[in-house]
């Protein structure tokens, strides 16, 4: 539900006094996003995100850089293979579309590829609606959209996206096309990247539903956007295109799951302390302070997801926390929040006998001392 106007413009002007004086905000991206959903819990991360703040910058001042992103060299390559793949008005993407995914449909040929030049997010997300709606309301023609912009809702914050391109099938329907530098070795990639490009595209699939529903009427129905997205890579050490279909259903329904359960960010900015600020010019002391005050869910997935990782995981190990050990272990051990809290109630010094979780570190406290003794003899 979208903030009433005075609402949201005050939490605006809070968050912008969150990052510090004349800081621009750093935009959320699909990548950020699908991070952010899968860690709901983390009120850190939403509102650092939800404030534009840079962790990058700010794991620097806090004396924890971080090694998360992307090298030069692979966006160099990356932007390179895109341009390849989109070069003759998009004639190759155009290809792989229809073969991939809608070979009933007439051959790509003379494609509508608009100019979606608009003045600030706000206009590019304007003027990508308006170029949607006006596809959508003539069919039989392909059309492809380059870098549209999207708008979705996060935790009360619009988040602007930017996918890689955006096709429109000539019954009508909406495709998201995500396209990497990573390669299809013999038609098959590395299941992690593909899984992160799948969780990045499904964040695309949210936004495009969303304008989707706009676009509705009591003369036609929604478009339908596809859950079927076309990944598009090189064909094994080339650097001709190849492409796959991948099914995201599973990846939207987690993704839009996640991204209810969130804290609404007004709820965590009010709770902060007075003239609580993030820039990265403030002293380490004070820095720390402000970070701190907002409480962290750190796992070991954050190390490939988060730029304060390397941070949270320092402070996680100095109060003994259990997620330090993955979320899978935190869940077996129940109420036990931290290492010492465990290993007190394995010695039999503490916790309930009739919680499960302490009767079985019991049972493997004594299967182990058993086997040292067994093995002292």
């Amino acid at each position: 539900m979208p903030l009433p106007r005075t609402r949201g413009t005050a939490l605006r002007q809070q968050l912008a006094e969150l990052r510090g004086p004349d800081v621009p905000a750093k935009a959320l991206d699909a990548r950020a996003l699908a991070a952010l959903a899968a860690n709901p819990g983390c009120a850190r991360r939403a509102i650092l995100d939800g404030a534009g703040v840079n962790k990058t910058a700010l794991a620097s001042a806090l004396g924890s850089p971080s090694a998360f992103g992307q090298s030069q060299f692979a966006l160099t390559r990356g932007n390179a293979f895109e341009a390849k793949v989109k070069a003759d008005g998009g004639a190759e993407l155009l290809r792989l579309v229809h073969e991939k995914l809608d070979r009933s449909a007439e051959p790509p040929a003379d494609a509508r590829v608009p100019d979606l030049t608009a003045s600030g997010p706000q206009g590019r997300t304007a003027r990508t609606e308006l170029e949607l709606r006006e596809a959508t309301a003539h069919p039989g023609a392909w059309t492809l959209l380059d870098h549209p912009m999207l708008a979705l809702d996060v935790a009360g914050s619009p988040a602007f996206l930017e996918p890689d391109a955006v096709v429109i099938h000539p019954d009508g329907t909406w495709t998201v096309v995500e396209i990497k530098s990573f390669p299809l070795l013999d038609g098959s990639a590395d299941p992690a990247k593909v899984g992160a490009a799948a969780r990045q595209a499904a964040v695309y699939v949210l936004a495009l539903e969303e304008v989707a529903a706009r676009l509705a009427s009591e003369e036609s129905p929604a478009p339908r956007v596809r859950h079927r997205v076309l990944l598009v890579c090189p064909r094994d050490f080339s650097n001709l295109p190849a492409a796959s279909a991948v099914d995201i259903r599973k990846q939207r329904a987690v993704t839009s799951r996640q991204l209810a359960r969130l804290t609404r960010i007004e709820d965590i900015a009010d709770a902060l302390p007075e003239g609580t600020c993030f820039s990265p010019e403030l002293p380490v002391e004070e820095l720390t302070a402000a970070v701190e005050s907002v409480p962290a869910t750190y796992a070991p997935e954050c190390l490939s997801a988060c730029e304060l990782a390397f941070h949270c995981r320092a402070r996680s190990r100095e109060e003994g926390a259990v997620t330090t050990l993955g979320r899978p272990v935190r869940a077996e051990l129940g109420g036990l929040t931290t290492v010492e809290e465990v290993l007190a109630a394995a010695r039999g010094e503490a916790g309930d006998p009739g919680d499960p979780a302490v009767a079985a570190l019991r049972r493997a406290a004594a299967l182990r001392a058993e086997a040292l003794e067994a093995a002292c003899r």
